[in-house]
């Protein structure tokens, strides 16, 4: 299962249309791809990508594992304000029923209709076409609180997060 996941996440991972990270920046970290390119909110497992003061923001693929089948997800319409910390859609899967969490502070610019008609996107293609929202930042050059950059503390991150989720039995051996 891991390794399909893992072929999954790298097939859609170099997209022509520039919606996903290159293979070259899709690490294997403990049998789960993660994007190293973009910075993670770990206590929610979203992913923020930020371009031009814009954020194009989804959930990583351990995230998703740990929620089981998506069933449903829900986001505001664009217009929408969202503020750092806090809740601005709804996640349906097999596993857990809660909140989208904000990473970051701004204006919903953006919704990715594809995923909302279609949550098994976001589990196909997690750092590619399965992103969920783009958010206009209030603040497009300021600090990143709560945030991880970097491949080494994105890496080590993950590792001790799968970990973790094994150790409790959330994930499977």
């Amino acid at each position: 299962m891991e390794e399909a996941r893992v072929a999954a996440a790298r097939a859609g991972s170099a997209r022509a249309d520039g919606a996903g990270p290159g293979r070259e920046a899709i690490a294997v970290v403990n049998g789960f791809p993660v994007a190293t390119d973009r910075l993670y909110h770990p206590a929610t497992h979203m992913w923020v990508a930020i371009s031009g003061g814009i954020a194009r923001i989804g959930l990583d693929a351990l995230g998703i594992e740990t929620s089981g089948a998506l069933a449903q997800l829900s986001v505001p319409a664009p217009g929408a304000e969202v503020t750092a910390g806090r809740p601005f859609g709804q996640l349906e899967a097999a596993k857990f029923v809660g909140p989208l969490v904000s990473p970051v502070s701004g204006t919903l610019v953006a919704v990715n209709e594809a995923v909302l008609a279609d949550p098994g996107l976001a589990e196909r293609d997690p750092y590619g076409a399965g992103w969920l929202a783009e958010v206009a930042l209030a603040e497009p050059d300021g600090a990143r609180p709560g945030l991880l950059a970097g491949r080494e503390e994105i890496t080590r991150w993950f590792a001790a997060a799968v970990d973790d989720y094994r150790a409790r039995g959330v994930l499977a051996e």
